[in-house]
């Protein structure tokens, strides 16, 4: 079985719009921009970094709801979920925001290696193959390459995983 939004475009973090000097720690603003964008709302990226609060070392998800929130008001609800919430968000044709965190999450022996350490991207779907579950997320892209959805299994990397619900009423 799977399930995918196809009506959300992807977005580079190295993207030429954005600033350079913030585009290594700009994957948190860049997930927001895209999910915003989804719901027509135009924010640029380097507004975004500055108005959430992103920093050198990235994005606090704890910073990105409360900000997020003061954003956006009462017509969203902006709060963490857990897997099975944000699996109903994407059912119900909602983006997730997914961070990878390996640092503050303390999972630095982990045996399995996720495929990020620190990054925010946007979840757009799900799959299940042979009782495994798979997520499949926009990365942002990379030093001159565009944001390209990627596939990866939950179970190697829910030792990282945090995921942000931004769901319009």
């Amino acid at each position: 079985m799977r399930f995918m939004l196809n009506n959300i475009e992807g977005k580079s973090q190295y993207d030429a719009s954005v600033h350079p000097n913030l585009q290594n720690s700009a994957c948190g603003p860049t997930t927001v921009h895209v999910i915003l964008q989804y719901f027509n709302i135009e924010k640029d990226v380097n507004v975004l970094y500055k108005q959430l609060g992103t920093t050198k070392i990235g994005l606090f998800k704890w910073r990105l709801i409360k900000r997020l929130r003061s954003m956006l008001g009462a017509r969203f609800t902006i709060q963490s979920c857990s897997l099975a919430e944000a699996l109903t968000q994407l059912e119900q044709e909602y983006p997730v925001a997914l961070k990878f965190d390996q640092y503050f999450s303390w999972q630095w022996r982990s045996k399995k290696k996720p495929l990020f350490k620190y990054h925010w991207v946007p979840l757009i779907g799900y799959e299940r193959k042979n009782g495994e579950l798979y997520l499949i997320i926009h990365d942002n892209g990379g030093r001159g390459r565009d944001s390209q959805l990627r596939t990866f299994c939950y179970e190697d990397n829910k030792h990282v995983l945090s995921f942000v619900k931004i769901e319009q009423k």
